[in-house]
């Protein structure tokens, strides 16, 4: 029996698990939901602005999520989520709000953003939901981090 059948590189398992939606396509269309709340859409000018990338690059990446038909996009026009983008899109806001909770209750950093970047696209659902159980729980304890 091979004892590594079960391994894959950070890669691998996103593949495995997610393999058409990549991180970055869930970062602009984490963006792009968050923008779009109030009208409904978000122009590619201020994705870019958003995500500190040119206009081109966010261009580009509307393509690909229109090919996957998370979003509606024409040429230098408006970026509108589909119904199946929208609902992935608020799972996306939903899972960057609940890490960022947890990890300002656990270190207590309010710049904890960049760190919640880096790891929210290799959560399953199941641990992200159980981050915010243990995260109400802190709260309900009134669990204060160590000071820095």
């Amino acid at each position: 029996m091979d004892d590594n059948a079960g391994f894959y590189t950070q890669k691998g398992y996103q593949l495995k698990n997610h393999p058409a939606v990549t991180g970055a396509m869930e970062d602009y269309l984490e963006m792009i939901c968050r923008e779009g709340r109030s009208e409904g859409y978000v122009r590619i000018n201020a994705l870019a602005g958003k995500l500190n990338v040119r206009p081109s690059s966010a261009s580009k990446m509307a393509y690909n999520l229109r090919a996957l038909g998370l979003v509606e996009f024409e040429k230098y026009g408006l970026i509108r989520p589909t119904e199946k983008g929208w609902r992935l899109g608020e799972y996306l806001l939903y899972r960057h709000e609940v890490l960022l909770r947890f990890f300002r209750l656990v270190d207590g950093q309010e710049e904890s953003l960049e760190q919640v970047e880096q790891v929210e696209h290799f959560l399953t659902e199941g641990t992200v939901r159980s981050l915010e159980r243990v995260a109400d729980l802190l709260e309900e304890m009134g669990y204060a981090p160590p000071e820095a």
